[in-house]
């Protein structure tokens, strides 16, 4: 199923245009607005896959994409990463565990191969719209645990997309936070008025947070560590700086 929400621009220049994959989280808020400020027009892609959270981050997204003023929201629900399971984030008999920040195992809420299957469908919508990008949010602290993040994952698909698109489509692979932490995309998005309080990252639930699964603890972590209080709910809101 998709939805279409259409904004019509009248501007006779053509500015250049990408395509934002927008979770609803803050990584990909702050990447929109990073996108924004480079003087892109957005397109944005939401898609909801079974994930334990997907009214929230669908509410959050829709959200961000009316305060970005963007030509087009696209949400597509796809069952298939939920058919497929071996998550914690789409399979009900796989517990999300509490934070474990110090641990190098890919953790259980990795979703198998999830970066190709989204970035495929973004692709898809760009080079039906004619953009010039697509922008992503992942960061250094997401490849640590997840395969589908590295550098060199998005230089391999960007690959893939120049064989594998029209000869006149040029869409770039854009991940603006690729090499910073996430207390960097924190400040970054300080400095861009990014509205976090309609951003959502909780693994668990979906009001309020949990503020003990990895990636609660990871914002959190981000957030403190910069001197800037977290401005949605949480249940529990652990110290995790020194």
């Amino acid at each position: 199923m998709t939805e279409h929400t259409d904004h019509d621009t009248t501007d006779e220049t053509e500015p250049k245009t990408a395509v934002v994959l927008l979770s609803g989280g803050m990584d990909s808020a702050t990447t929109a607005y990073e996108a924004a400020d480079r003087g892109y027009d957005l397109y944005v892609l939401h898609t909801s896959y079974g994930q334990r959270t997907e009214t929230k981050e669908y509410e959050c997204a829709r959200r961000l994409a009316a305060e970005l003023d963007v030509r087009d929201f696209l949400h597509v629900e796809t069952g298939h990463l939920a058919d497929i399971g071996a998550s914690a984030l789409t399979d009900d008999g796989i517990e999300v565990e509490d934070a474990d920040t110090e641990s190098d195992e890919i953790p259980d809420t990795y979703v198998p191969f999830r970066n190709a299957n989204l970035l495929s469908m973004a692709v898809s919508y760009a080079e039906a719209q004619g953009a010039d990008a697509v922008f992503v949010g992942a960061h250094s602290e997401d490849y640590a645990g997840y395969p589908d993040c590295r550098p060199e994952f998005f230089e391999a698909f960007e690959r893939v997309v120049d064989e594998g698109t029209k000869p006149e489509t040029g869409i770039g692979i854009e991940v603006p936070f690729v090499e910073d932490a996430k207390r960097d995309i924190v400040e970054r998005g300080v400095s861009l008025s990014v509205p976090f309080e309609h951003t959502w990252s909780c693994y668990r639930d979906e009001a309020p947070a949990c503020g003990t699964c990895d990636s609660c603890a990871y914002r959190l972590e981000a957030f403190q560590s910069v001197g800037v209080r977290d401005p949605i709910e949480y249940a529990e809101r652990p110290t995790y700086v020194d």
